[in-house]
């Protein structure tokens, strides 16, 4: 028995969510996500709760419970909260500056990195060093900040790059002399 399967997602007061053509749909005040439904799970939306359980008694069913149930608690929490991923600039000269629909980086290179930014993603840049990654789509949301992580990632002697908020840098002892 999965420990987070069997617990029903809440769906709070604003939010709908509807099932139709083995999609599931959610709808809140800051927009709509949905979610193709496994065969081997089955969803029931009863008053304010939606449940997910496993059709059949197969090993493959019980494996893809807990993952489904959360997948549908991060529908609901996107379109009611939504998500942010902050991530912190570190090295001299490294700068980040949010244009429109591109995020120009200054990471080091010979040429600026212009990063577009997707839609249903808002980037922000309060400062220089800081980049604000927001939208209602956890996993997208994710993959933007590795995405954008990627191009300069820190290095564990000097600390230089771009990190998560939070992050710890295991860092190194340089050569001795």
């Amino acid at each position: 028995m999965s420990r987070i399967g069997k617990r029903p997602v809440a769906v709070p007061s604003g939010v709908t969510a509807s099932i139709a053509d083995r999609v599931l749909s959610v709808k809140g005040p800051k927009g709509t996500l949905t979610l193709s439904m496994r065969d081997e799970i089955s969803y029931t939306l009863e008053g304010e709760t939606i449940l997910v359980k496993p059709a059949n008694a197969t090993k493959q069913a019980r494996a893809f419970w807990g993952m489904q149930r959360t997948l549908v608690e991060n529908l609901v929490t996107g379109v009611t909260q939504g998500y942010t991923k902050v991530l912190e600039i570190t090295g001299v000269g490294y700068r980040a500056n949010a244009q429109g629909k591109n995020l120009k980086l200054q990471l080091g290179f010979s040429h600026d990195v212009d990063f577009p930014v997707p839609e249903g993603i808002e980037i922000k840049t309060p400062d220089n060093t800081t980049i604000e990654i927001s939208g209602i789509d956890k996993q997208k949301v994710g993959q933007v900040a590795a995405e954008i992580r990627r191009w300069r990632k820190p290095e564990p002697y000097k600390g230089k790059g771009i990190k998560y908020r939070g992050e710890y840098i295991f860092r190194k002892e340089g050569k001795k002399k």
